[in-house]
Parts: structure tokens; C-alpha cells; sequence
């Protein structure tokens, strides 16, 4: 993707302007990252809760019935769904049906069964990508 920044006093307000021949996943990703506002996270920790910032974020995973999102040190549970975190959230990736994991921390993968992909974060937290979602892990990759 081409990018042209025109930068003059004449402009009162920010905005950007995407050309293209088609409505893609290029685009859409584009738009979703220059109109999200980084809102942070309420989750609780026993009988208290804690504001998060996006970027503390390592995982989210549904266990059972609960979304659970972990940080670097912690674990906390989420009053939100799994797809509402992945549309708040931009640098979460889906890895499985109950699987969000962070961009930014992931450290390393090694080959799992029936061709998954075991995927270890910065933290020590690990998962396998399933067979579903490795062709979007793989595309993020670059592989």
C-alpha cells in the first residue's frame, strides 16, 4: 500500500483519504486502524476492578463460560465477549474459535498436531493456532 502524507497549516482538521479499486481486507484493516480510539479495558480482579490499557493485553480466552484476558502477570476476567475485544483491541489475532492473542508479544512457534501451530508469548503463555485460523497466522507472518 501506497502512502502520501500532505501535511499544511490550511488543514483545520485530521483526515485521511484510502483509494483503491476494491472494498478489501487491506482497506478494511486501514480504516479499522485509523478510526479506533484506543478505549481502555474494565475487567475485574476478584471484588475490585481494573482499568487496562489495550497494550497490557497478552491474551483473551474463553474458559468454559468466562473470557478470561491475561497480562504480563495476571489473569482477569472480562464482562465482554471474545469478538467484542477483537473489534476493541486492534493488535489482538485470533488463533482459535476461543483465542485472542496480542501481536506484539508473540516470541516463538513450533509445529503442534494434526498441523497446528504451538505459539509461545513474551510472558510463558502458550496455545495452538487450529487448523482454521493458520492460513491468517501464516499471511500475518509472512510465510
Amino acid at each position: 500500500m501506497k502512502v502520501k502524507t500532505n501535511i499544511s497549516p490550511k488543514f483545520q482538521e485530521t483526515y485521511a483519504i484510502i483509494c483503491s479499486d476494491a472494498l478489501n481486507e487491506e482497506v478494511e484493516e486501514a480504516v479499522a486502524m485509523l478510526s479506533h480510539q484506543s478505549q481502555p479495558i474494565v475487567v475485574l480482579d476478584r471484588e475490585r476492578q481494573v482499568i487496562l490499557k489495550p497494550a497490557d493485553i497478552y491474551m483473551v480466552k474463553v474458559e468454559g463460560r468466562d473470557v478470561f484476558i491475561y497480562t504480563k502477570q495476571h489473569r482477569y476476567l472480562s464482562r465482554k465477549r471474545l469478538y467484542s475485544m477483537k473489534e476493541q483491541v486492534l493488535d489482538l489475532l485470533q488463533i482459535s474459535k476461543s483465542t485472542l492473542v496480542n501481536k506484539a508479544y508473540l516470541d516463538c512457534f513450533e509445529p503442534g498436531f494434526s498441523g497446528s501451530l504451538l505459539i509461545k508469548l513474551e510472558n510463558g503463555l502458550s496455545d495452538y493456532v487450529s487448523r482454521h485460523y493458520l492460513p491468517a497466522f501464516k499471511k500475518y507472518l509472512g510465510l
